[in-house]
C-alpha cells in the first residue's frame, strides 16, 4: 500500500470535527507564516530632498530609486514609494546649473557616494537626503516630512530662507 493511499484512508477514517479542526489549523498556521513574514519586511519609503547648496539638484538616486530634483537653496520635495535597504546606501545626483552658472561656464557634475544607512524604526517611512556645500551629503530617516537633521543643520536652514528672500 502506497503511502499517499495510507494518508488517504486515515484521513477518511477521521471524524468531521477532527477534519474540520485540521483544517482549521492548516489555515491558520498559512496566515500567521503570512503575517510573521509582512512584519519582518522592510516598508517602502519616500524620498525627500533638501538641497543647501547654491546649485541646483537635476536629478538624485538612491539605490538606484529615482529622487526627482531641487532648485537651488531648495528642498521639501518627495517621491515615493521605494524600498531602500542595505548596511550602505548609493547616492548619486547630477548637479544643475542656474542661468548665470551657465554663463559662467560652470558644467553638470555627476557625484556618487556611498553612504551608511542611518538606524531605521520599523515606523520611519520617509529618508531625508541633505545635499550640502563641498559635495556633503547628510541622510536621515524619520516618519515625517521633517528632518530629524533640522536643528543639526540649522544653519543651512537659516542661510537657504536667506537666500530666497534675495
Amino acid at each position: 500500500m502506497s503511502r499517499l493511499h495510507a494518508l488517504k484512508t486515515r484521513w477518511q477514517s477521521l471524524s468531521t470535527l477532527h477534519k474540520g479542526l485540521i483544517q482549521l489549523l492548516g489555515w491558520g498556521l498559512l496566515i500567521a507564516a503570512y503575517l510573521i513574514w509582512q512584519y519582518q519586511r522592510t516598508p517602502g519609503a519616500a524620498l525627500y530632498v533638501h538641497n543647501h547648496t547654491d546649485r541646483p539638484i537635476f536629478s538624485y538616486f538612491v539605490n538606484d530609486n529615482w529622487g526627482g530634483n531641487a532648485s537651488a537653496h531648495g528642498g521639501g520635495k518627495h517621491t515615493c514609494c521605494w524600498r531602500i535597504e542595505g548596511k550602505t546606501l548609493k547616492v548619486e545626483w547630477i548637479k544643475g546649473r542656474t542661468g548665470e552658472q551657465v554663463r559662467q561656464g560652470i558644467q553638470k557634475e555627476t557625484l556618487t557616494f556611498e553612504l551608511p544607512n542611518p538606524p531605521r524604526q520599523r515606523t520611519d517611512d520617509t529618508l531625508h537626503v541633505h545635499f550640502l556645500p563641498g559635495d556633503q551629503v547628510r541622510l536621515a530617516w524619520s516618519d515625517a516630512h521633517t528632518s530629524p537633521l533640522r536643528n543639526e543643520l540649522r544653519e543651512f536652514y537659516a542661510r537657504d530662507k536667506e537666500a530666497k528672500t534675495r
